[in-house]
């Protein structure tokens, strides 16, 4: 029999899973699979395409997310410089490359499933974040369905209304699902007011419903360590294909579509719509608008104490006013 991984959930956390703003508890920071030594034998190992190294300000009022190079630094150092500096670490698709950590979510995900009426988990992925004292992650949302596992350390979490277009506008999350914008947002001091705020500890587990702005403070009581799973199922998708469904139909014909609801006989039409749509862009190899990613901009230094130094003469980042600018250009649409 497999061991649970989720501590006294009662009927109600299970059903709150992708409908609601959602604290419960859990024990994988008790399994010993993120410890300093099993982090340096996952930085060891984990592939290059999928390892990210970020750093950024030390404030949400200055955005300044960087993407960094690692300078062949060994893990060892890595670690190290991740404890005492201002570094982020992203471990993309750990489940495609550790063992351990992929039959821990998909335990975790099966038993989700067998508690929640029609919960259905598919393009299951993780990311382990590892992290230093003081790192901030800005204002954004995320695309599929987002649950935080965190696991070391202390952060601090925003979590802002839910489909709520005064603290999402609708344009910018219509282009966050087109890959025009990252996934990060515009944001105002004034949303904190209204913001469910969260102090999350190791064994908690912290998520909410698909497309929910939020932004993360690390508290400074040592480095921070969280896996980060997403999934989709047909509900999540079709969410997103009416988004899609809605920028095509207004660029396109002018119509005033800004219905966002998920069910429904005109949720599944925008979802037909937006897939034909796709066809036909494929058949004609159209391009379609790529993802704004951020370049390279540091390498990581043991000299520094903030753990980089900046690649002279590289671009600022851009903020997400600034993609959101460029995003308002014409666009074809077919």
């Amino acid at each position: 029999m497999t061991t649970s991984h989720l501590v006294d959930w009662t009927a109600q956390q299970y059903l709150g899973v992708e409908d609601e703003i959602l604290l419960a508890r859990h024990n994988l920071h008790e399994s010993g699979q993120f410890d300093d030594e099993n982090l340096i034998r996952m930085f060891d190992t984990h592939p290059e395409v999928d390892f990210g190294i970020n750093t950024m300000s030390t404030s949400n009022a200055e955005f300044a997310w960087r993407e960094g190079d690692r300078n062949g630094v060994s893990s060892e150092k890595l670690l190290e410089l991740i404890h005492r500096g201002h570094l982020w670490v992203n471990l993309r698709n750990v489940l495609s490359h550790h063992d351990e950590v992929r039959q821990a979510i998909h335990s975790i995900y099966d038993e989700l499933e067998s508690n929640k009426p029609k919960f259905h988990a598919r393009d299951r992925s993780a990311n382990l974040l590892i992290s230093s004292p003081g790192a901030i992650v800005y204002y954004h949302l995320d695309v599929p369905v987002n649950m935080l596992w965190h696991i070391r350390g202390h952060k601090r979490v925003w979590v802002y209304p839910p489909f709520d277009t005064h603290f999402a506008p609708q344009d910018v999350v219509e282009r966050i699902c087109a890959a025009e914008m990252v996934e990060d947002a515009p944001f105002e001091p004034s949303y904190d007011d209204f913001a469910q705020i969260f102090d999350v500890e190791p064994g908690q587990l912290l998520t909410w419903p698909q497309l929910t702005p939020h932004r993360v403070e690390n508290l400074g009581r040592g480095l921070c360590v969280s896996l980060s799973t997403e999934h989709v199922n047909a509900r999540a998708g079709r969410r997103i294909n009416v988004h899609l469904a809605n920028q095509f139909l207004r660029r396109t014909f002018g119509l005033p579509c800004r219905s966002i609801a998920v069910e429904g006989a005109m949720a599944h039409l925008k979802q037909s719509l937006i897939r034909g749509v796709r066809k036909y862009r494929k058949l004609r190899k159209q391009e379609v608008p790529k993802e704004n990613e951020y370049p390279a901009s540091f390498y990581v230094d043991p000299d520094s104490p903030t753990g980089y130094t900046l690649i002279e003469g590289s671009p600022a980042p851009k903020s997400p006013e600034q993609q959101r600018e460029e995003a308002e250009r014409p666009l074809s649409c077919v």
